[in-house]
């Protein structure tokens, strides 16, 4: 199959890269990259760095932690506050915090408390 520029501009960047971290030698990387840039099929450049280590894959985007046992604790705070501001007559958030716990307890219980406490994992 036919290469492309950018193809030829991959392979000689990971050449760059690799006499960087001294795996070949200046003279050698001078060959190879007027070898790469002259490459006109995929299997010419493969030829170039079939020697070299494959680079480690780009990490991917991060996953946020979930922050549920924060976000639950704040609302209740909130309703309680809410609810001693409105004259402290019928207990009304017990309603939805604990609606709401009956949904986050098993979950916490899931995942485990340390994947969803931010500060959790960093102290280990």
């Amino acid at each position: 199959m036919r290469a492309a520029d950018a193809d030829r501009e991959r392979t000689a960047e990971r050449l760059r890269d690799a006499a960087i971290e001294g795996r070949i030698r200046s003279e050698e990387l001078e060959e190879r990259l007027e070898a790469a840039l002259a490459a006109s099929t995929y299997a010419e450049l493969d030829g170039l760095v079939a020697d070299l280590p494959v680079p480690a894959p780009a990490p991917g985007p991060r996953r946020p932690r979930p922050r549920l046992p924060l976000t639950y604790l704040a609302v209740s705070a909130l309703l309680l506050v809410i609810w001693a501001l409105t004259g402290a007559g019928y207990f009304w958030p017990i309603w939805p915090i604990l609606g709401w716990g009956v949904w986050v307890g098993p979950r916490l219980a899931r995942v485990g408390f340390r994947t969803c406490h931010p500060s959790a994992s960093s102290t280990s």
